[in-house]
């Protein structure tokens, strides 16, 4: 697969990018495992095919590596380690989304991806308060619907941006 630019993928049935915020705009949808999720298209930079990275020494299992990506060294993060799916097996499908991440360029690796989708208030839902100590949902900014499609909706900035990651120098992250 042929590493694809965003503006094309926008042209599939999406609109202005003049959307702001985690409550409406446009969306690009991806799977892990059976869940589908979205996160802000003005994030993504392009979608490339897997290639395996450069492994890292002693980094914790869901950073798989870097890859140089014309001249930038770029960290590859499994999101479906990350986010404790049940397995990550590689595949055709199996892409890396590549995001700008206060101004750090960061790839993601997910099952695949799905499609752009505008959403606008009435399809998000927020996200569930959990009580649970143990469950994270800081990232999730809420639960859009499209016809029967249940979209887990992300914060993809501040979960690759969390001291957790390690991904981002403290004064990038603040």
């Amino acid at each position: 697969m042929e590493a694809s630019n965003v503006p094309a993928l926008r042209q599939q049935g999406a609109v202005s990018a003049k959307a702001h915020g985690p409550k409406s705009g446009e969306y690009l949808t991806f799977r892990l495992g059976s869940e589908e999720y979205g996160i802000d298209i003005l994030k993504v930079q392009e979608i490339r095919s897997y290639e395996q990275p450069t492994r890292i020494a002693n980094a914790p299992d869901f950073i798989k590596g870097v890859v140089n990506l014309r001249g930038v060294i770029v960290p590859i993060v499994d999101l479906r380690l990350k986010l404790n799916c049940p397995s990550a097996e590689y595949n055709s499908f199996t892409v890396v989304i590549v995001l700008n991440v206060k101004n750090r360029v960061v790839g993601a690796v997910v099952d695949s991806v799905s499609d752009v989708l505008e959403l606008n208030r009435d399809a998000i839902k927020p996200a569930p308060e959990l009580s649970a100590a143990s469950v994270d949902t800081s990232f999730i900014t809420g639960i859009g619907s499209v016809g029967e499609r249940m979209l887990i909706l992300m914060d993809i900035e501040g979960l690759m941006s969390s001291a957790e990651m390690g991904l981002m120098d403290a004064a990038v992250a603040a």
